[in-house]
């Protein structure tokens, strides 16, 4: 699993790993370690998300922090902590880059707080969803896929 995450993250997040290696053994321990809680997560969509997940999901997310930075180094990117998250659980965990970050405020400084802006952004989109949530009453696995969509449609690529 470590092998096929890795490479998405190499191919997906080339802008941060083009400075470093990505330590596959470090990614490898961090989902050993963390196998049970993403796979309750990837069983899950955002809408279910509850204050008891807070904790968990920033523990997480630091977790993948600190397993994706880049090796040998305390270089760390809060994007590919997001991303590998998003992999991972794709209803339950959006997907968050710089520009999404400073569109909804929850940009970090220079990896501080990452987990921190990530949780804040998360509930602005649990937020989202469930607003929306009765105009897609059988499809709710798929409002973060829209919410994700639009976002990088909006804020990434500027197409609207």
């Amino acid at each position: 699993m470590a092998d096929a995450l890795g490479v998405l993250l190499l191919t997906w997040n080339n802008a941060f790993y083009r400075y470093g290696d990505l330590d596959l053994n470090e990614l490898d321990k961090c989902l050993s370690r963390n196998f049970p809680v993403i796979k309750a997560f990837r069983l899950r969509h955002i809408n279910s998300f509850c204050l008891e997940d807070e904790a968990v999901a920033g523990a997480l997310f630091e977790g993948f922090l600190n397993a994706l930075r880049l090796a040998g180094t305390t270089t760390k990117s809060p994007v590919a902590a997001a991303k590998a998250l998003h992999l991972l659980a794709p209803a339950f965990f959006p997907l968050w880059d710089v520009t999404i970050a400073k569109h909804y405020k929850s940009y970090w400084y220079h990896s501080h707080n990452g987990a921190e802006r990530y949780l804040f952004f998360w509930k602005v989109a649990r937020a989202l969803a469930q607003r929306e949530a009765s105009s897609f009453e059988d499809e709710t696995e798929t409002l973060l896929k829209i919410f994700d969509e639009f976002n990088y449609a909006k804020f990434t690529k500027q197409w609207l």
